[in-house]
């Protein structure tokens, strides 16, 4: 029994060191890639005071996509919002999946639009397309495609088999994009023609009021989980996405806010039906068919391309999101599991995919375990409480102001001025976001583990508030 107790000691000693170097670990990478995006952030700004706006005569066309299953509240707004963008040679095409709602009729007594036959070029193997309706009075051709219920990949890859341009940009049906993000997001592609998809940034849209395609005044919304969203987004897109883009390792494209090129998208085979984190697999894929094909490409992320997107409002609809997420990396991650140091792939294998497993799909195991060996090593007595409690402290602190930190830096990107009220409100909430709102993602986490195989093309529905775009052009 002795041996037992002393075996379970020195195990609980190596356990506690590998937490001690897996939060060091976090924590320094958070630090890196904080002071490199805001560095980047600073960089971006002053280059586009020096640098002109895109010349009117040279233009990327872009067909916008967007997928839409029962979005009646949102989808008027989101096309609205659409026309309204600061560019010239696009489509807008809205592929209702199967709706049990009114999302088509909404649109099409909005818009005026009229039934038309028109063949449907099967590039990519899809679900029956049942009706197509388009309005010719504004200043971009408008589609609205009716299909069978296949899943939110099924209905971007009949988008891409409708799509006339040779780039496409993918948009949830309850995003609406800053009106200048399409012509930052196109720019870098005039600059590189390597480049085969770009990445725009996701903020949060509840509570705000967006009047032609700007935000009119900003404010952190008034709900304590949507707020703790917010710096939760900020942090995301400025850790890893910015860091990522200086080696050519993003692996992740919001599907909220993503430009492909069509040919090397159709190439690859388009967006896989049988998983529910499109997004994500796609962007991998991309990167695989391009390596094994030995094509010279580039992915990029465009901080100044702004999509605004609804968050959930309710801890059951954050869960089902966190889930679903989650659920896609799992299934991104395991499809190619060939990248995992993997020397072909260079620094995408060994810092990109390395972290996503580590810090993203493993951390909620890791951190489970942590707490179980605490508990482990109080009874043991083998605990040190007023170290574990500083050094939390430390951590959690640390944490809060590397979220400030990435809150603020919207000032570098986005033409708002921030309340001393919002600032204050943040100061308090990074905290709060980092004890609270994580383990409850963490939970959702571990629980998209189970049973992750069924139910791979729902939609995992969450509701929508109705949304109104004002607009002095639009009625």
């Amino acid at each position: 029994m002795n041996n037992l107790v002393e075996f379970a000691k020195s195990a609980l000693v190596i356990v506690d060191i590998f937490f001690v170097i897996y939060l060091i670990g976090y924590s320094t990478y958070l630090f890196f890639s904080t002071v490199v995006g805001s560095l980047m952030l600073y960089k971006h700004r002053n280059y586009r005071k020096l640098s002109n706006r895109l010349n009117d005569d040279y233009y990327v066309p872009i067909s916008i996509l967007v997928p839409a299953h029962n979005e009646e509240l949102t989808v008027v707004a989101t096309v609205k919002s659409l026309l309204e963008l600061h560019y010239r040679l696009y489509e807008i095409i809205v592929i209702d999946d199967g709706s049990t709602d009114n999302t088509a009729k909404e649109l099409i007594e909005h818009f005026h639009m009229k039934k038309i036959n028109r063949p449907v070029r099967k590039q990519i193997k899809t679900k029956s397309v049942t009706e197509i309706y388009e309005a010719d009075e504004y200043k971009v051709k408008l589609t609205l495609v009716r299909k069978e219920n296949g899943g939110k990949a099924d209905a971007l890859n009949v988008g891409i088999n409708m799509s006339e341009c040779p780039y496409f940009m993918s948009l949830d049906a309850d995003s609406m994009l800053q009106d200048d993000s399409l012509e930052n997001i196109a720019k870098p592609i005039l600059e590189d023609e390597r480049i085969i998809a770009c990445g725009g940034v996701v903020r949060i849209s509840n509570g705000l009021e967006i009047i032609d395609g700007k935000i009119n005044e900003y404010h952190l919304p008034k709900g304590l989980l949507v707020s703790m969203q917010v710096l939760e987004y900020d942090r995301s897109f400025l850790a890893s996405r910015i860091l990522f883009d200086q080696f050519n390792g993003n692996l992740i494209i919001s599907g909220a806010c993503g430009l492909f090129k069509k040919d090397i998208t159709l190439a690859a085979g388009g967006y896989d039906a049988d998983t529910v984190g499109e997004d994500f697999e796609l962007v991998i894929k991309l990167h695989v068919f391009c390596k094994m094909h030995k094509i010279d490409y580039t992915v990029k992320y465009v901080p100044e391309a702004i999509c605004w997107s609804q968050a959930p409002t309710t801890l059951k609809d954050l869960m089902k999101q966190r889930k679903r997420w989650n659920k896609g990396l799992l299934q991104g991650m395991t499809k190619y599991k060939e990248l995992f140091f993997n020397p072909k792939y260079g620094m995408i294998s060994f810092i990109s995919f390395l972290y996503y497993l580590i810090y993203e799909l493993l951390t909620p195991f890791i951190e489970l375990f942590g707490i179980f060996t605490i508990f482990l090593s109080y009874q043991l007595d083998l605990l040190n409480i007023k170290f574990m409690i500083l050094f939390m402290f430390i951590y959690i602190l640390f944490g809060g102001i590397l979220s400030l930190c990435t809150f603020l830096s919207r000032l570098h990107v986005e033409n708002i001025k921030l309340s001393f009220r919002d600032v204050f409100k943040a100061m308090a909430l990074c905290i709060l976001e980092i004890t609270v709102l994580r383990y409850i993602v963490l939970l959702a986490r571990i629980s998209s583990f189970i049973g992750y195989k069924k139910n791979k093309k729902t939609w995992d529905r969450v509701e929508r508030v109705q949304v109104e775009y004002k607009s002095s052009k639009i009625h």
